[in-house]
């Protein structure tokens, strides 16, 4: 069995949304802290690998929102090293309450093992998998789907451009992985408005737009000096859910730093249950969906 690693938190005012709820992006945050704790807690602290010329960065990772998490909830991140293999390790995460068997969401990170000098990768030495998996072995051989393909883009494709913010920066001077979350939220609210569904009219009408999951895959760091390019479009609408894909680029060359797909519900405020999207949402928004 994997090494079990439990880390408590309790949740901020700040870090929640318009609604109340847990922001998309502070998932993330709180599941790369939970890694922190675990890879800690089995003596391979950052201090550790360090002193081993090596790291770990993430190259993906895939959040399923299931139920809503408060301002004062206090949550338990569980987390455990899934598989490994030659330079790769997946972690898997559960938000629970403490007390409570009831997931409120799970998700997954790749980590690529890395060294330090050069960010090429390397291969996971058998002491650092022991360490995660005491009893042996690599793990569970899992099946790693690659990362969905959207429909081309449509004509009414939106794209913001946007510089870096020296706040969202980490300790390698890249753009924290978080942060692409938040800047996807912003670009989707500039497009709301930009097609004539601002927030205001959202709340007019009673209704709000809640992620069920973000999968969100990294290409290449993305650094201050950087002004971001972020394109999106909506796709495989049904009766109250859709898709909306996010490709992230550097502006001055065009080159492709990230992914993301979101799964969007639309849910009645008052009750937070799915309703049906209103026809003048297809009318309005749809320059912007793929076919």
């Amino acid at each position: 069995m994997p090494a079990l690693h439990v880390e408590n938190f309790t949740v901020r005012f700040y870090e929640c949304d318009a609604y109340g709820h847990l922001n998309n992006a502070n998932y993330l945050r709180f599941m790369q802290e939970a890694a922190f704790g675990a890879t800690a807690a089995v003596g391979l602290d950052y201090a550790t690998y360090r002193e081993m010329g090596n790291l770990w960065l993430i190259r993906e990772s895939e959040i399923e929102y299931l139920h809503p998490i408060h301002a004062n909830d206090l949550i338990d991140v569980h987390t455990w090293v899934v598989d490994t293999r030659r330079v790769i390790s997946r972690r898997a995460y559960h938000f629970v309450k403490p007390d409570s068997e009831k997931i409120l969401a799970k998700g997954y990170s790749d980590w690529v093992f890395l060294q330090r000098d050069n960010l090429k990768p390397a291969t996971i030495p058998a002491e650092v998998i022991k360490a995660y998996i005491p009893e042996g072995g690599s793990g569970e051989r899992i099946s790693r789907q690659p990362f969905p393909s959207p429909p081309p883009a449509p004509a009414g494709a939106f794209s913001l451009k946007r510089w870096i913010d020296w706040r969202d920066l980490d300790g390698m001077r890249h753009l924290t992985n978080a942060a692409y979350l938040s800047y996807a939220e912003d670009c989707a609210m500039r497009l709301a408005s930009s097609y004539g569904w601002p927030f205001s009219r959202w709340q007019e009408e009673g209704v709000a737009f809640v992620a069920r999951r973000n999968r969100i895959k990294y290409h290449h760091a993305a650094r201050f000096d950087d002004e971001l390019e972020i394109q999106t479009w909506l796709y495989d609408l049904r009766a109250a859910s859709a898709k909306r894909y996010y490709a992230f680029s550097r502006a001055k060359d065009g080159a492709l730093l990230a992914q993301l797909q979101t799964d969007w519900v639309l849910i009645d405020i008052n009750t937070g249950k799915p309703t049906r999207f209103p026809p003048h949402f297809h009318e309005v928004l749809s320059p912007n969906i793929a076919k």
